[in-house]
């Protein structure tokens, strides 16, 4: 008897749907065929344990499964359900008739319990384009699949439970979210807030800036400055996400499996990898690729704790994706593109021993030394950092204030104020969304500078001997300033602020 049932596949973000076929014939045997990898041909094992001990049994007859469009690589444990299920099905232990109606997926253990599967929102929405009646997946993954309107997702955490619903002898209940209220849920409870911040007043006002014009920022200070404090609490300042970019974070972060009982995300994601990360991870990649931190950051921020000590390699692959904001991977047989819009924060010591120019440091380093070090971050990476600011070590006056620095919810207020202005500026341009995203021409006509503003930078580079590469950052960040303040019109006032966050640019920054 040949039984037809549906799983699904994910490469990329994207999902495909597979068909399995399961044919039941006169001889012994078991052929798994449909370029399946080893964890899919290993699945009988688990499927004839499972089955055994639930009372049910492998039929002792030439099972034949066919895994289609039979050319596309299939991997993972997740069809470990749907082949079972499809075995039954054939061998009329259970009655086939509603199968082919829902797409099935999970993994099986031994005992016949559920384990979680990856990828159970681009599947889900596959689902509902493709017009299933359901979504049966494992409950841990209930909650990620059901933020899909208008798709039955029912969670199980046994085999049983879907043998039994198939025989018609008890129903499943699908699982709800309001999806809406889910998004909204402790949207103004941030982790870190910049109320636990002392003083820093001169960085946080960058770190404001950069968060409204969507700029990326590079933090320079010794250790114990704060850098990696100040950074963690940029998310909790950025707009709250649209729900559509909360549901292109999710179902990035469900292909690697990092969703699974949190449904939507409503926070905007934070990564910190550490710096003997290798290139592949970062971008994405690998035999079957998978997103890297870049992508995992979507919409959100990547930060680097101490620059230098990344490899080169890992620096310059992250070159075109903050160009293009996306990711591209390309292999014999397929391609995939992985969507990697962030903010890039970086940290790092002024020099190997961490100390600049203080002549109390324990340690000192020379020149030549503080050169070389520098010299490991390349020109064009630095090219797409907008704003370069000192971070000086907090006095203990300071610190021992107590009262309570600016909260979060105030500065992103005037964040989200500055990109409404933004988003309004750029409604007819397909590409570009905030300030930092500006084509040279774009820079031309929504940049205009009267006199004044044109000497003070004219005096301002040759003084402070600004490389070229600063002319275009500067205009960019005292765009942002001046949207931050309300006005159309970029002043002296916004242009010297603007000017004061290039310290990698100035000739003789070492000393």
């Amino acid at each position: 008897m040949l039984v037809k049932i549906y799983g699904s596949a994910v490469f990329g973000v994207e999902a495909t749907t597979i068909t399995v076929e399961v044919n039941i014939d006169k001889g012994i045997g078991y052929h798994l065929v449909g370029l399946p990898d080893n964890a899919v041909k290993e699945s009988s094992y688990r499927i004839s344990a499972a089955l055994n001990n639930n009372k049910y049994k492998l039929p002792g007859k030439k099972i034949t499964i066919n895994m289609a469009p039979a050319d596309l690589r299939k991997e993972g444990s997740a069809y470990d359900l749907p082949l079972a299920i499809g075995i039954l099905a054939a061998s009329n232990q259970i009655k086939s008739e509603k199968v082919s109606e829902y797409l099935i997926m999970g993994e099986l253990s031994l005992d016949g319990s559920l384990q979680p599967i990856k990828g159970a929102l681009p599947i889900a929405i596959k689902a509902r384009e493709e017009g299933f009646k359901g979504f049966i997946l494992p409950k841990q993954n209930a909650k990620e699949a059901a933020i899909v309107n208008d798709l039955n997702v029912f969670g199980i955490e046994n085999i049983t439970e879907a043998i039994n619903f198939f025989d018609n002898k008890s129903d499943l209940k699908p699982t709800v979210i309001d999806t809406r209220a889910e998004f909204y849920k402790s949207l103004d409870n941030p982790e870190f807030d910049f109320c636990d911040v002392k003083g820093q007043e001169s960085v946080k006002r960058s770190m404001e800036i950069a968060a409204a014009g969507g700029h990326n920022i590079i933090l320079i200070g010794p250790p114990g400055s704060g850098k990696t404090m100040l950074s963690k609490r940029l998310p909790s300042i950025l707009p709250p996400m649209t729900l559509q970019e909360a549901l292109e974070t999710t179902k990035i972060h469900s292909v690697v499996g990092k969703v699974k009982d949190t449904g939507l995300m409503n926070h905007r994601p934070f990564r910190s990898p550490h710096h003997t990360i290798s290139d592949v991870a970062l971008v994405g990649g690998g035999q079957y690729p998978q997103p890297g931190e870049i992508s995992l950051s979507h919409n959100g921020v990547l930060f680097l704790d101490e620059l230098p000590e990344f490899k080169r390699t890992v620096l310059e692959v992250m070159r075109q994706p903050l160009e293009d904001r996306e990711v591209t991977i390309s292999r014999a047989r397929f391609t995939v593109t992985y969507p990697s819009s962030f903010m890039l924060v970086a940290s790092m010591n002024p020099s190997p021993s961490g100390y600049f120019n203080d002549p109390d440091a324990p340690v000192t380093s020379s020149p030549a030394e503080m050169q070389r070090y520098l010299s490991k971050i390349s020109g064009p990476l630095l090219d797409r950092i907008d704003i370069h600011i000192e971070v000086n070590p907090v006095p203990f006056e300071k610190l021992s204030e107590k009262t309570e620095a600016e909260p979060s919810k105030n500065i992103r207020e005037r964040v989200t104020k500055a990109r409404e202005i933004q988003t309004k500026r750029f409604s007819e341009l397909k590409n570009t969304h905030y300030n930092a995203q500006m084509s040279v021409k774009q820079i031309k006509k929504f940049c205009e500078l009267n006199e004044d503003s044109k000497t003070l930078l004219k005096n301002a580079m040759e003084r402070l001997n600004l490389s070229a590469r600063a002319y275009d950052r500067i205009l960019k960040v005292s765009r942002t300033i001046a949207d931050l303040e309300g006005v159309n019109e970029i002043s002296t006032n916004h242009i010297a602020e603007a000017i004061q966050y290039r310290s990698l640019d100035r000739e003789g920054w070492l000393g």
